[in-house]
């Protein structure tokens, strides 16, 4: 099937945010913090505004008429440092000019004096008692922070905690135990399209063009930021060059909106790769955490002591937090669980979402636990996970949704297509995994589907298209249930003055919620046009079908364009009727397999062949489907292998470019990627479906390790990068050689 949008961005039609065209835009260029914590003495930007084509300087002293501070979690970000600055990278000033050259240069003149402060840029260390506190005052909830939610004033700012026995007094007794700490660093998400903003203060309102991922959120907190109601703001979606995440809530709109505001005119700004570095990247994580088992494979207690580090502001960190508690568990049968993860603050860039949060963080170290037990017991690893698994319908946490997968029946697969047990030479190995996370977040997404006197239907959704396909799969819902062929469906971008409510583009919702709200809008269309063709025809509805764009009784047939000749004809839908338990509307899988060759001489792993399985329920187009698994296959890689933000000891990103960062290129595509696609029909979206696209990153993760340790070299610390892998090898061979 070809997708709609596909023509337009192969030809180059396709308009992003950077190529809107704008009448009297000003080009914005941001000046940032050189240092990671400081208290600013003083700003000049005389010189600037002497550069000629420069408007204006703007910064923390023209917004305090506003309570000029944004986050949907937590209230904590001010759109300008107003004071102090809490990484390298804060923006302190922004330069509005007649050409990006101008404004480029003015930035340069702009004079600051720092008067520095000792940064924290150890998530252990920040989260130690008695610690200096990033933040000086009480965090405040953001419109997005779940009412109840406490946050402390430590720089462990919020905790989620998993307790819960399953037996009554837990007997560890003769158990074997498992216990050590675990790395994963900060890297970035790395779209393809950099964030891009283009805003306007009108007198009616805020006007804003942004390349986000959940426009009506963003609308929301403008709003309150700018003290305007949520009907004098708009926020348009153009083509979206990618986002993983990165482009998830609010980054750089209000920014752009502030400047706008303060010259009057539109203004347009385009992150660089080394801005974009700075907004938003994935958290890095310290953790600690023991397993106990019994000696005949049976599983006792699961407990872990996990850091966060989500950088000098919140962002989205006490969810990816609270995913990352819920990982930490894995989908066994415990007597005993016991986890803490602590979200906390540092003199370090803002983290946010990025694909698979929370299960890309922690199953690699529940299940490196439970193959390095195995070896313990003298148990196979498919065995042991296979004795342990819950079945479809029991409960993996207390209050949650009930586990809707048959995760025995998708490891089977994997280890089928990874010829499980049979002999491999030395210095390879094979890694399995299991795991599910929760998605969905939110049943608030509505949908319309209007057939126009053209004889086109139109679809309005809010869910983005990212490069994940949601304008095909939205188009092929509507017209599987109208009857229609694809090319009379068009699926329109996110306006919030038009379209309806749609909550976000993320957690893998876009085909099972926003997906199920179109559906719920067609069938309530079909049945309109039904109704409208019985009078138009003076025949009984049930006598009526519709196929191929036509209405037919008996040897009358005419096409659904004459019923809206007199005006469109629509319905609209939503998905109210999903229901859930905590943050999962579905679970969704991570499963996956890999086979690894490591190089002893160099530590350099190469990747033969990964088995990834999308239990998606029904899929509506398995082509995505098989492209979502190989595309995060990718990001997979280079987050288990090379990619890593690296800082200097003063706190300053030391890898900002693309030259320094080393992203996946086709040179690290597995030898064989398969896709096991599973069909049970199970998933509470359309026709059956459940999401995926981001299940491989927790499965994929953790069977490299699993793998790589079977090679022979055992694995704590994200990314297994040559030179760390040779050391390890060289440790490995130390410990064990004689005498």
């Amino acid at each position: 099937m070809v997708r709609p949008d596909l023509a337009a961005k192969l030809s180059g039609a396709a308009v992003y945010g950077a190529d809107l065209p704008v009448a009297g835009v000003l080009h914005v260029k941001l000046l940032r913090s050189v240092v990671a914590h400081a208290r600013i003495a003083a700003v000049d930007p005389a010189a600037a505004l002497e550069v000629p084509g420069v408007v204006a300087v703007v910064t923390a002293a023209d917004l305090v008429d506003l309570d000029a501070t944004w986050g949907h979690y937590v209230r904590d970000r001010p759109i300008f440092a107003d004071g102090v600055v809490r990484f390298a990278g804060e923006i302190v000033a922004a330069v509005a000019a007649e050409t990006e050259e101008a404004a480029a240069a003015a930035v340069t003149t702009i004079e600051v004096e720092y008067d520095e402060l000792p940064a924290l840029l150890d998530v252990a260390a920040a989260a130690a008692p008695g610690a200096a506190r990033v933040h000086d005052r009480a965090p405040r909830p953001g419109f997005a922070c779940p009412p109840g939610t406490e946050l402390g004033m430590d720089n462990a700012f919020y905790h989620h905690g998993l307790q819960h026995e399953r037996v009554a007094e837990v007997d560890e007794a003769g158990a074997v135990v498992v216990q050590h700490e675990y790395i994963f660093p900060a890297v970035y998400q790395y779209a393809m399209e950099p964030h891009v903003v283009v805003a306007s203060w009108e007198p009616d309102g805020i006007s804003v063009h942004s390349s986000c991922q959940h426009p009506f959120l963003v609308r929301q907190e403008l709003a309150t930021v700018f003290g305007l109601p949520l009907e004098r703001v708009r926020v348009r979606v153009p083509f979206v060059g990618g986002g993983f995440g990165s482009k998830s809530y609010t980054k750089m709109e209000p920014v752009a909106v502030a400047v706008a505001r303060a010259v009057g005119r539109p203004v347009r700004l385009v992150n660089r790769v080394e801005d974009a570095m700075v907004t938003t990247r994935r958290h890095g994580m310290r953790c600690r955490m023991r397993t106990a088992v019994r000696p005949d494979g049976r599983f006792v207690s699961r407990q872990a002591w996990i850091w966060m580090d989500t950088g000098a502001y919140a962002d989205n960190g006490p969810t990816v937090t609270m995913v990352a508690g819920m990982a930490a568990v894995g989908p066994y049968r415990w007597d005993r669980v016991d986890i803490d993860a602590a979200c906390v603050y540092t003199h370090l860039p803002p983290s946010g979402s990025y694909r698979g949060f929370g299960a890309a963080h922690l199953q690699w170290v529940g299940e490196s636990q439970v193959d390095e037990v195995a070896a313990l017991l003298g148990i196979d690893r498919l065995e042991l996970r296979l004795r342990n698994l819950l079945d479809r319908g029991e409960t993996l946490i207390p209050g949650q949704r009930p586990l809707d997968a048959d995760l025995a029946g998708d490891l089977r697969e994997v280890a089928k297509r990874l010829d499980w047990g049979g002999a491999l030479p030395a210095w390879r190995g094979r890694g399995i995994s299991v795991g599910v996370s929760p998605a969905g977040v939110s049943a608030r997404s509505a949908a319309r589907v209007e057939l126009r006197p053209d004889g086109r239907v139109m679809v309005l959704v809010g869910s983005q298209e990212i490069g994940q396909g949601a304008r095909t799969v939205h188009a092929q819902i509507a017209a599987e249930v109208l009857g229609l062929g694809m090319e009379r469906v068009v699926v329109l971008p996110t306006d919030t003055d038009h379209t309806p409510y749609d909550r976000s583009t993320g957690a893998s919702r876009s085909t099972t919620v926003a997906g199920l709200a179109v559906q719920r809008a067609s069938e309530r269309l079909r049945t309109a046009l039904l109704a409208a063709a019985a009078e138009h025809g003076g025949v009984p509805v049930d006598e009526l079908t519709l196929r191929d764009g036509r209405i037919s009784t008996g040897k009358r047939s005419w096409d659904i364009a004459e019923l809206a000749a007199a005006g469109p004809i629509g319905a609209d839908g939503d998905a109210s009727e999903l229901t859930g338990a905590g943050p999962a509307l579905f679970w969704e899988v991570c499963v996956a397999g890999a086979e690894v060759s490591v190089d002893p001489e160099t530590g350099l792993v190469e990747v033969p062949r990964v088995v990834t399985v999308a239990d998606v329920g029904r899929a509506v187009n398995p082509s995505l489907v098989e492209r979502q698994d190989e595309g995060c296959t990718l990001q997979v890689i280079g987050n288990a292998f090379f990619e890593e933000m690296r800082f200097s000891e003063d706190g300053v990103l030391l890898n900002d470019s693309l030259l320094d960062y080393r992203v996946p290129t086709l040179t690290d595509v597995p030898a064989e990627m398969i896709c096991v696609i599973v069909e049970n029909g199970d998933g509470p979206g359309p026709f059956g479906a459940k999401g995926c696209g981001e299940g491989v990153f927790g499965g994929l993760t953790a069977a490299l390790v699993s793998a790589v340790t079977d090679a022979g070299v055992p694995v704590r610390e994200l990314p297994m990068s040559p030179d760390r892998v040779w050391r390890w090898i060289q440790q490995t061979t130390s410990d064990t050689a004689p005498g």
